[in-house]
């Protein structure tokens, strides 16, 4: 008897198959008894009964605790650049020619962000390889952070801490939203708001270690010690980051359909996506500075970032709740509206700390959250595409909606930079600073983002 691989295929790199999992929670108890019994199959003899359960048991959890850790401390440590933006700003040998300082974060998020369409067909095509990815991943982050010790120049920060490791952070990181795809179909977006929740509490604790490291030790040795912190905490945890299903029955070669690329569907909400992207960021590496020209203390600068990472946790779990019930539109309404009250009303009149940090938690709870949105996303552009759906790779999509996630960032850091120097606006508070113009401009690129809400009152979604 020929391998059922059509069906092992269906399970694995299909899931986000609104036709296996339904949008209405009431009827995913069929959808799950039809995976699971799929794993009865017979296959040369050997029966899939042993497999462990998708979105249940003990495998599962633990796959997506390890995931949620892999998370904080690969994206923690770009997330947390504002703390090195700060530092690097205000101490030789970079405080003489603090040109392009903001690319060094950028260059690192907006990489990572972008690299999943190039890895995932390798990782789908070649499974037996994901475990290796982690493994060569981790020591390269280690590395970039090893030779970053050693730079005296802007430019060769930009090439270890911001691009050798996302180098390290794609090849660590991508095997493991793989594995997630695979180890959780009914409650995907509960499964991936949690494990990006993990980005959060690492901006909320790596912010704190390494100003505190920075200011005792300097750079460099903060640095080194941060690669071996990172090392000896991702090692133990690629114990748990296995795939479900051996990789002798997943091995199962498909043509790339990236026809979704064309429906308006994925490109009004992508074009959300992207404009969105072009202002999230810049909060997150500004608060430090502008918290200090508002009077803030070198120790107390950081607050407002760790208050919007503590605040974009919640967010994350509960939009990952709320995107397996709720429309993609619903959810990319709360977002919206939520994160643009928040700059215009809170941002732009701040002048005193307090306020900031209201801004800061607010800000955390509203935007931290749309990344969670991306598998409603993926749901409402495959059920777009009746008749062809089955061949559309739910991953792809989603490692899209991360390159237009990472456009966003690599632009966010020139274009910021550029208006802090563009000089103030008239008004008050932090509209009436060096920091106005910037304030203006995430604000209108949130509100921008919810232009894929424009898709349901037109129908098209």
């Amino acid at each position: 008897m020929a391998p059922n691989t059509e069906s092992i295929e269906l399970e694995t790199n299909n899931s986000f198959n609104p036709r296996i999992r339904s949008s209405h929670p009431q009827r995913d108890g069929g959808a799950e008894m039809e995976r699971e019994a799929t794993d009865e199959t017979d296959v040369q003899g050997q029966s899939f009964s042993s497999l462990p359960p998708v979105d249940r048991g003990k495998d599962a959890y633990l796959f997506l605790a390890a995931a949620f850790w892999m998370e904080l401390l690969v994206w923690g440590f770009p997330f947390a650049y504002g703390v090195f933006q700060s530092y690097y700003m205000s101490h030789p040998p970079f405080s003489s020619h603090p040109a392009n300082i903001s690319v060094i974060g950028t260059s690192a998020m907006g990489i990572m962000y972008m690299s999943s369409p190039a890895i995932f067909p390798v990782l789908q095509r070649y499974p037996q390889t994901k475990r290796p990815a982690i493994a060569l991943g981790l020591v390269t982050m280690c590395l970039s952070l090893g030779l970053s010790s050693l730079c005296n120049t802007v430019g060769g920060l930009i090439a270890t801490q911001g691009v050798l490791y996302a180098i390290g952070g794609t090849l660590a990181y991508n095997p493991v939203i793989l594995g997630v795809d695979e180890w959780f179909v009914r409650r995907k977006g509960r499964a991936f708001g949690a494990m990006w929740a993990g980005t959060g509490l690492g901006g909320v604790i790596i912010p704190l270690l390494l100003q505190s490291l920075l200011t005792k030790y300097g750079f460099r040795n903060t640095l080194r010690i941060w690669a071996v912190v990172l090392f000896a905490s991702t090692v133990p945890l690629t114990l748990f980051l296995k795939s479900r299903i051996p990789t002798s029955r997943t091995m199962h070669r498909r043509t790339l359909n990236l026809s979704f690329l064309r429906t308006p569907t994925f490109l009004l909400l992508q074009t959300g996506n992207i404009l969105e992207g072009l202002g999230y960021f810049i909060p997150s590496i500004y608060l430090p500075t502008y918290a200090l020209t508002i009077g803030a203390s070198a120790s107390l600068s950081t607050l407002p970032v760790v208050l919007f990472n503590v605040t974009s946790v919640f967010g994350c779990v509960l939009m990952g709740l709320i995107i397996d019930r709720w429309h993609v539109s619903t959810c990319i309404l709360i977002s919206t509206l939520g994160s643009t009250l928040s700059i215009f009303l809170l941002w732009g009149f701040s002048s005193r700390i307090p306020t900031l940090l209201v801004f800061s938690a607010v800000y955390g709870l509203f935007a931290g959250c749309w990344s969670s949105t991306y598998p409603g996303v993926v749901r409402a552009v495959k059920s777009s595409m009746p008749g062809v759906d089955t061949d559309v790779d739910g991953m792809m999509v989603l490692a899209t909606l991360g390159v237009g996630r990472g456009i966003g960032n690599l632009v966010s850091g020139p274009v910021s930079e550029a208006l802090v120097k563009g000089g103030r606006m008239g008004g008050y508070a932090g509209y009436g600073g060096t920091y106005g113009p910037l304030v203006v401009f995430t604000g209108v690129s949130a509100f921008c983002g919810g232009i894929g809400v424009l898709g349901w009152r037109s129908g098209r979604m």
